[in-house]
């Protein structure tokens, strides 16, 4: 878990930008003596002083506040595995991962992106698994006969196909998830309906 604190990213974003304290004072129209309480975490800035320090090192007020956020690789991968909790019951990759997120989505750094991403991507499961079960359930009631646009027959050996292929889609699309976000990469939980941004 990484403990960097705002000093210690200004003076990394500082250093990036090839600038010396006297330069990003001058650049920010803050007091050198104001730059070096901040770096040597005498001082937060706040309101207009981030602002400045912000567009003097080129980057967001959030930027510089969020790296005050641990970041835990160990918890985000947890929290992506948790969703396979679906293979007990559709729902709980939904309830778990969900939980994982509220609790440290403003604790640790990336829990909320990668919270959202896996929220919309189970959510979208499973309304595609709602959608197979109606479709079946209204073709044994009699509403319709049909063989599926997609080609899977409503009997016995396209329920079980169907449910394979999904299954097996999810528990692919998560363990791989899982791979990348333990080895710091990129992700991508798709297909996902955007619901939550």
């Amino acid at each position: 878990m990484s403990e960097l604190n705002l000093a210690q990213r200004v003076k990394e974003l500082r250093n990036r930008k090839g600038l010396s304290q006297e330069d990003l004072a001058e650049a920010s129209s803050l007091s050198l003596r104001t730059i070096q309480r901040i770096e040597n975490s005498e001082t937060e800035p706040r309101g207009d002083s981030l602002r400045k320090l912000s567009e003097a090192l080129e980057c967001t007020p959030e930027d510089i506040i969020d790296w005050k956020i641990q970041e835990d690789k160990g918890y985000l991968t947890f929290m992506s595995i948790s969703s396979l909790s679906f293979l007990f019951f559709p729902i709980l990759g939904i309830i778990i991962p969900l939980v994982l997120w509220i609790l440290k989505k403003d604790k640790l750094k990336g829990v909320d992106k990668l919270g959202k991403s896996i929220m919309n991507f189970q959510i979208t499961w499973v309304l595609v698994l709602f959608a197979f079960y109606l479709i079946i359930m209204s073709s044994f009631l009699g509403f319709f006969r049909t063989s599926g646009s997609l080609g899977i027959s409503v009997g016995p050996f396209g329920i079980i196909k169907f449910i394979f292929i999904t299954y097996g889609f999810n528990i692919l699309v998560t363990v791989i998830n899982t791979i990348r976000v333990y080895q710091n990469k990129s992700y991508k939980y798709i297909p996902a309906i955007p619901i939550l941004r």
